[in-house]
C-alpha cells in the first residue's frame, strides 16, 4: 500500500478540543497535506471555450497506490473525468447534466449538483493517485457547477428539487452540507475566491430558511427526520466555518426539537410518519454521527442510543454468522431485507460507527475492523484498475463522510455487542412497543424456542405490510419473513388475492396474564394473544403465541387463503405430512394438513385443522450475499375457517 497519511480521524472530544482551541475546521477533518497542487492540463476545449479535464492515464485507478481509508475515492476518481466533462457550457451552463446523479436530471434539480463537493476535493487533495490536484480545466468546470447550483436558490434561502418553483427541504438540507464541505475544500486550495465568498452567502441564507420554525417543516411529529439530520449537520459545519452566535443558539434549540419530536417513542426516527430500515441506519444514523462530532450535543447521542436499543429488536442474527435479516415488511419506503455480516467498501453507514465508542452495543450491526481490512486488502489484491460507480448509484456521501475516519468495532467487541442484541441476551420478553402519535404497534415476543414480531395499527405508506412480521429459531434461525407485496407477505387472502396485511389491522392484546386492555407489558411467560381484524372485519384473527408456538385462528366472511413466506436452506429436509417432498427452489403441492422443515438439529411443523390441497411456491427472492437463504411461498386455502399452528422444537 501507499505511505501516503490516511485521513484525519478524530474523536469528538478532540475535535472539541481544537474548536476551542481556535483551531479552524480545516485543521481536524480536512487536512491541507504539504505540496505543489499538480496541473494535468486539459485534453480540448469545447465550443465554448471551456476546458475540457485530461482522462486518467492508462491503468489508473492503480488499486495499490490508496490507502485502506481512501480506498472509497477509487471509484469516483475513475467517474471523475466524465461526470466533469458532461457539465454543460451552453445551455444551462454548469448544470451536471449527464444524468450521474439524482433524478429528475433537470436543470431546476439542485440535488444533482451535490458532486461540487466531489470536484472540489479531487481538486484541494493532493495524493500520489490523485492528478487532478490543483487541475485548471477543473477548476473553470467545478465554478460553473458553483454558478449554476447558487443561482438555483430561492430569496428565502431553500433550494428546489421537483420543479422550480419547490422549497425542497432535501435539496436544502443535504446541500448545505455538501456547499459547507465544498467551502473548507474551496479555502483549503485557496482556489475560487468569488464563488467562495458567493457560497458563504448562500450558507447563511440557507441555515436561516433550515432552523426557521415557520418554514413548514418543523411539524409534531417531524417528518422526514434523515433529511432535517442532514442540514443541521450542514448548518453545524458550515457555523463552524464561518460562527455566528445566534444561528449557533438556534441550531442548538432545534437539535432539541428534533430529538423530542423526531423519534417515536418505539425508538425509530420517523421516515416520514413510520421507520425505514434503509433510510434510519443508513442515511439518518450517519448525519447524527456527523452532528453529533461536530456539536457534542448530547441530545443527539440519546438518539443513537435509542436507536440503538431498538434496532435490536428488528435484526434477525443468523446462527451461522453470516449476517442479519431485518424486518423490512414494516419499513416505510425502502426494501432493505438482509445486511451480511462484512460488508466491503463504499458502505454508507460507515460514519454511523462514529456512536460505538459511546454506544458499543451499536458494533452489532457494522463489520468489525480486522473484517474491513482483509476486505481492503482483498480489494488492493484485485487485478486491473478500479472500476467506477454506474450513474445514480454515485452517493457523493460516501467520499463526503470519509475525511471523518470511522470507529468500527474490534471482532471481539463486534461479538459481545452480538450477544447483548435482546432476544439473544434474555430467554423471555413480550412486549407492545406503542406509538399514539401515528397510531402503530409493534410487537416483539421471545419464548425460549422462538422470537416472534408483528405490526398493527396504521400503516405510514402503501409500501408496509401489517400483521405477523417474522419467526426467528435459535438454532434454524428466521424461519418466516415477510415481504412488502401482497404475493410475499405474512397474511390471509381474500378471494380477489388481497391480503390483510394491505391494511390498517385493528388490534388488542392480552400480554402475560392480564385483561384485554391493550395497555400491559407484562413480560410473564403466559401466552400472548392478539385479536386483530379487517376494520370491516371481513378477516378477524386471534393470534397466539406460545413458549414453542405460533397460532393463528383466522375467520373469513368469505372463502380465503392462508399465506406463509418461508425462508429455506438448500440442505433443509421439507416434506407434507402425506410425504410428498418440497424440493428447494422448486415448487409442489398436496392435500394434506400439514408441512415440516427439518434444518440441523430443528424441526418446524407447520399444521392445519384438516386435509387441504396446500401448494408451496419455489421464489427468486434470496438473502445475504452467498444467496442460500431463500423464500418459499406456503399457501393454504380455506372456507373461510382456519387454525393454523407452528411449531419449533
Amino acid at each position: 500500500m501507499a505511505n501516503d497519511p490516511t485521513p484525519t480521524t478524530f474523536r469528538r472530544r478532540a475535535l472539541l478540543a481544537a474548536a476551542a482551541g481556535g483551531a479552524t475546521l480545516l485543521a481536524v477533518p480536512f487536512r491541507a497535506l504539504a505540496g505543489t497542487p499538480g496541473t494535468t492540463g486539459a485534453s480540448g476545449t469545447t465550443a465554448s471555450g471551456l476546458p475540457l479535464l485530461a482522462p486518467l492515464p492508462p491503468g489508473a485507478p492503480d488499486r495499490t497506490l490508496f490507502a485502506p481509508l481512501e480506498q472509497r475515492f477509487a471509484g469516483y476518481l475513475a467517474i471523475l473525468p466524465a461526470m466533469t466533462n458532461d457539465i454543460s457550457d451552453t445551455t444551462n451552463r454548469g448544470f451536471m447534466g449527464g444524468g450521474w446523479w439524482r433524478s429528475p436530471n433537470a436543470p431546476y434539480n439542485a440535488r444533482v449538483q451535490e458532486h461540487v463537493y466531489t470536484l472540489s476535493w479531487f481538486h484541494a487533495n493532493q495524493r500520489p493517485w490523485n492528478p487532478y490536484a490543483g487541475d485548471a480545466a477543473l477548476a473553470g468546470r467545478l465554478d460553473a457547477a458553483l454558478g449554476h447550483y447558487l443561482g438555483l436558490q430561492h430569496d428565502d434561502g431553500s433550494w428546489p428539487e421537483y420543479n422550480r418553483d419547490e422549497h425542497a427541504l432535501a435539496a436544502t438540507g443535504f446541500g448545505l452540507g455538501y456547499l459547507a464541505k465544498t467551502l473548507a475544500n474551496l479555502r483549503q486550495s485557496a482556489a475560487l475566491p468569488q464563488r467562495r465568498t458567493e457560497i458563504e452567502r448562500a450558507l447563511r441564507a440557507g441555515i436561516g430558511w433550515l432552523l426557521d420554525p415557520a418554514n413548514g417543516i418543523w411539524d409534531t411529529p417531524v417528518e422526514w427526520t434523515n433529511q432535517v439530520a442532514g442540514g443541521l449537520a450542514g448548518a453545524a459545519l458550515a457555523l463552524r466555518l464561518d460562527p455566528d452566535a445566534a444561528l449557533s443558539a438556534r441550531l442548538t434549540e432545534r437539535i432539541g426539537f428534533l430529538a423530542e419530536h423526531g423519534q417515536s417513542p418505539a425508538g425509530f426516527f420517523y421516515d416520514p410518519t413510520g421507520m425505514d430500515i434503509n433510510y434510519n441506519f443508513e442515511v439518518m444514523l450517519p448525519e447524527l454521527a456527523e452532528l453529533y462530532l461536530l456539536t457534542g450535543d448530547r441530545a443527539v447521542l440519546g438518539m443513537a442510543r435509542r436507536f440503538t436499543e431498538w434496532f435490536g429488536y428488528n435484526l434477525l442474527r443468523e446462527p451461522d454468522g453470516s449476517g442479519f435479516l431485518t424486518y423490512y415488511a414494516m419499513s416505510a419506503r425502502t426494501s432493505v431485507a438482509y445486511y451480511d455480516d462484512v460488508i466491503p467498501d463504499p458502505d454508507r453507514s460507515n460514519l454511523g460507527s462514529a456512536f460505538v465508542p459511546d454506544l458499543p452495543e451499536l458494533g452489532a450491526f457494522f463489520t468489525s475492523r480486522e473484517d474491513r481490512a482483509a476486505a481492503r486488502a482483498a480489494w488492493a489484491a484485485e487485478p486491473g484498475p478500479a472500476p467506477g460507480p454506474a450513474k445514480q448509484d454515485t452517493s457523493p456521501r460516501i467520499i463526503a463522510h470519509a475525511p471523518y475516519g470511522e470507529m468500527l468495532p474490534s471482532d471481539a467487541e463486534k461479538k459481545r455487542a452480538v450477544a447483548a442484541l435482546p432476544y439473544l441476551r434474555r430467554p423471555e420478553f413480550a412486549q407492545v412497543r406503542r406509538d399514539d402519535t401515528v397510531n402503530q404497534d409493534y410487537l416483539y415476543v421471545k419464548r425460549p424456542k422462538l422470537y416472534f414480531g408483528a405490526f398493527f395499527g396504521t400503516r405510514p405508506t402503501s409500501t408496509v405490510r401489517s400483521g405477523p412480521g417474522f419467526l426467528w429459531h435459535p438454532v434454524a434461525g428466521t424461519i418466516v419473513h415477510a415481504q412488502q407485496t401482497d404475493t410475499g407477505c405474512w397474511s390471509t387472502l381474500l378471494p380477489n388475492g388481497n391480503p390483510d396485511g394491505r391494511s390498517n389491522l385493528v388490534a388488542e392484546y392480552q400480554v402475560g396474564d392480564r385483561d384485554w386492555d391493550g395497555k400491559s407489558l407484562s413480560p410473564g411467560s403466559a401466552p400472548v394473544r392478539v385479536r386483530y381484524r379487517l376494520p370491516d372485519s371481513r378477516i378477524t384473527t386471534e393470534l397466539t403465541v406460545t413458549r414453542d408456538s405460533v397460532i393463528r385462528s383466522v375467520r373469513v366472511t368469505s372463502t380465503g387463503t392462508e399465506q406463509i413466506p418461508l425462508v429455506l436452506h438448500p440442505e433443509d429436509v421439507v416434506t407434507f405430512a402425506d410425504g410428498t417432498p418440497v424440493a428447494y427452489g422448486a415448487n409442489a403441492a398436496a392435500s394434506t394438513d400439514g408441512l415440516t422443515i427439518r434444518r440441523g438439529g430443528a424441526v418446524v411443523t407447520i399444521s392445519w385443522d384438516s386435509p387441504r390441497r396446500a401448494t408451496v411456491t419455489g421464489t427468486s427472492r434470496t438473502y445475504l450475499r452467498d444467496a442460500r437463504r431463500r423464500v418459499h411461498t406456503l399457501r393454504v386455502p380455506h372456507d373461510g375457517r382456519i387454525e393454523v399452528r407452528i411449531a419449533l422444537s
